[in-house]
């Protein structure tokens, strides 16, 4: 029987840069996952079907499953943050300090 020997690699926090997108795109593909958990989350607890969450967000029913399903190339930052404001979730972003 042959032992495998596995290796831990530390994570730099973005899931995205690990799996070896670009620090640019990780960042992006980072926020957009956040924003479309967010809008998954917003369904669930209001119980919603995907043609109601369309309708609250001021799209398709296609599209809300397309969120749902996890379709993050389909989605642009503006777009998720328009229909988290049309279900009149506030979207808050910090910036770290710059020393």
């Amino acid at each position: 029987m042959a032992i495998r020997r596995t290796s831990v690699v530390r994570s730099s926090g973005n899931v995205f840069e690990d799996l070896g997108f670009s620090r640019e795109e990780a960042e992006h593909l980072r926020i957009r996952s956040l924003l479309m958990a967010t809008i998954v989350k917003v369904i669930k607890v209001r119980g919603l079907t995907q043609a109601a969450a369309a309708k609250l967000f001021g799209v398709s029913q296609p599209r809300v499953s397309d969120v749902v399903r996890g379709k993050i190339d389909l989605f642009s930052i503006d777009t998720l943050v328009d229909m988290l404001a049309k279900a009149e979730v506030h979207v808050e972003i910090r910036i770290p300090q710059i020393a």
